[in-house]
């Protein structure tokens, strides 16, 4: 009689059956992500694609060109130097006794004022001398005066006639040119000694101040030794430099017409003040340095000692000012910011439709504030002034109202777009 199997024996068959379909389900499930995942890999991700939106055009500033007259500031520093100036000295040998009263550094004396006093004893000696001597001289003409009117009688008395070299010793002739010669001599040995006598006393040829005493009283002076300097105050000159295009806006003095004017500053006077000089002459040597022309400024009355200028600040030799030079004016020339000139001598124009053209121009001057156009430009024309980083020709732009072009204190105005 056959047993049914016992159940321990039964459970392995079916726990093997069990795993086999377990195994099953995972192979199949693991395939289907396989696949799924290969499947979405080779499957391109489908983005919606939009229109890229426009460039916004750079923002820029331009001014609106018009010719008219204008003129470029021309600016320099110069050196305030004297125009003439002496070292006066003595013209005879002497003790120097004393300087007149008033004679002190920094005071101003007149034309033939006396200067200094040189011991005089001596020279008035000389001159006492020089004076018995043409005394002297003069008394031994009237005597061969006298002689030759006695030979002229007897040469008449004698009747006859000689030849001329004998009649001129005969009359005494040579004598009589040889007292006279004596006495020319001793009159001239006379005024020396009276010249050298009034030379004692120093005098000021023209007016001016007092730079610097340069000996003190008391001392011996020779002839030629300086005793004072003396510096005219009436004009001093300012030496300036400027570069050479300059000259082509600027006038010299001359004799029929005054030259450019020039206003003059300085930071050692009050705030505000200021004088006036002329531009006298362009000197002949470049500046060293620079290579730049010079000039000539000349300023009257630099001390203000006048009462017209009484209140106005003083100029004195050494010090640096700052020198405006007034500049003729030209006809239909366009002014420009310095910034609005680009490299090659060109400008940035907006045409009618708001896009860059390059416009080459021909330049009068620059300088570090403006730029002075002849041809190029026509009138009406916008200029960019804005730097830009690109700049191509034809591409877009926005522009904004320049300050130059706003009414003082309005704001800013919006961008067109």
């Amino acid at each position: 009689m056959n047993r049914p199997p016992h159940p321990s024996q039964a459970r392995p068959h079916r726990q093997r059956g069990r795993f086999g379909l377990g195994a099953l389900v995972a192979l199949l499930v693991l395939a289907g992500g396989l696949a799924m995942a290969w499947w979405l890999m080779s499957q391109p991700p489908r983005v919606e694609r939009r229109p890229a939106p426009a460039p916004v055009p750079p923002l820029v500033e331009a001014i609106s060109v018009m010719p008219r007259a204008a003129a470029p500031a021309l600016h320099g520093f110069g050196r305030v130097v004297a125009e003439r100036e002496s070292r006066l000295a003595s013209r005879v040998a002497g003790r120097l006794e004393a300087f007149a009263p008033g004679v002190v550094p920094g005071r101003v004396v007149e034309a033939g004022a006396p200067l200094a006093h040189l011991d005089d004893a001596d020279l008035g000696l000389a001159l006492r001398e020089a004076e018995a001597a043409l005394a002297q001289a003069e008394a031994a003409l009237a005597m061969e005066q006298g002689e030759q009117q006695r030979a002229r009688a007897e040469y008449q008395s004698f009747g006859r006639e000689l030849p001329a070299e004998r009649r001129a010793l005969v009359l005494r002739e040579p004598q009589l040119r040889s007292a006279q010669a004596d006495v020319e001599r001793a009159r001239a040995a006379r005024d020396r000694a009276r010249l050298d006598l009034a030379r004692a006393t120093l005098t000021a040829p023209w007016a001016g101040m007092v730079q610097a005493r340069l000996l003190g009283e008391g001392s011996e002076v020779g002839s030629g030794t300086e005793l004072l300097h003396l510096v005219d105050v009436s004009r001093f000159w300012v030496q300036a430099s400027l570069p050479g295009e300059a000259l082509a806006w600027l006038v010299p003095a001359s004799e029929e017409a005054s030259g450019s004017a020039v206003t003059l500053t300085s930071r050692g006077w009050p705030a505000g003040s200021e004088r006036e000089g002329e531009l006298l002459s362009v000197l002949p040597a470049l500046e060293e340095n620079g290579l730049q022309v010079q000039l000539l400024v000349a300023v009257e009355d630099p001390l203000a000692l006048a009462e017209a200028q009484r209140g106005a600040p003083a100029l004195r030799l050494g010090d640096v000012v700052r020198l405006e030079f007034q500049a003729g004016e030209r006809e239909d020339l366009i002014a420009l910011p310095a910034a609005a000139l680009r490299p090659g001598d060109e400008v940035w124009v907006l045409d009618e439709e708001e896009r860059l053209r390059r416009r080459p121009v021909s330049v009068l001057h620059r300088d570090d504030h403006q730029v002075l156009v002849a041809e190029g430009l026509e009138t009406g024309e916008r200029v960019i002034t804005s730097p830009l980083g690109q700049p191509r020709e034809g591409m877009a732009l926005r522009t904004a109202a320049s300050s130059a072009e706003r009414p003082a204190g309005a704001a800013p105005a919006e961008p067109r777009p």
